[in-house]
């Protein structure tokens, strides 16, 4: 029972690497098609591909910000939380969607620390319009994070559902 444990635990570790794999060669093949700034139409007024920096949090929120603030924030932050979800990834007793929500959420996490590390900076570079209002430009493990975020909070919600029911009955 424990070698199977470890088997699986082994493939559902391929989930969050696999996101940061994908997020940082999708980064690095945007860098080798674009200059900073310049962008490709994709679908004329909705969806264009721009490559975009950001040394700031979500949003571009701390653009502004010192070096050391920044920096001091996101290594705290960051360890803390692939620190938390790092353990709740690996123990037992959490289902099959918490897990691939938190594999997601751990690849997306991984793929930004990496870049700011390396880089100093976020690659973005998916850039959306709706009429004349344009959404936040992302990338690839912004919206991994994004998807782990909803599909984990919807995982618990139906977990409790499930143990409420179990609870009536």
């Amino acid at each position: 029972m424990a070698k199977l444990l470890n088997k699986q635990r082994l493939l559902w570790s391929l989930l969050p690497l696999s996101a940061m794999a994908l997020d940082l060669l999708s980064k690095d093949w945007i860098l080798k098609i674009l200059e900073p700034g310049e962008s490709i139409t994709i679908i004329d007024g909705f969806f264009y591909l721009k490559c975009s920096f950001n040394s700031g949090a979500i949003f571009g929120i701390m653009q502004n910000a010192s070096m050391w603030l920044r920096a001091s924030l996101f290594i705290g932050a960051g360890l803390a939380a692939l620190s938390y979800f790092g353990w709740e990834f690996y123990k037992s007793g959490i289902t099959k969607a918490q897990r691939c929500a938190i594999g997601l959420i751990l690849g997306g996490a991984l793929g930004n620390g990496l870049d700011r590390l390396f880089r100093g900076h976020v690659v973005d570079f998916l850039d959306f319009w709706f009429g004349s209002w344009e959404y936040w430009i992302f990338n690839l493990a912004d919206s991994f994070i994004v998807c782990g975020a909803i599909l984990y909070g919807i995982a618990l919600l139906l977990d409790y559902r499930k143990s409420k029911i179990a609870d009536n009955a």
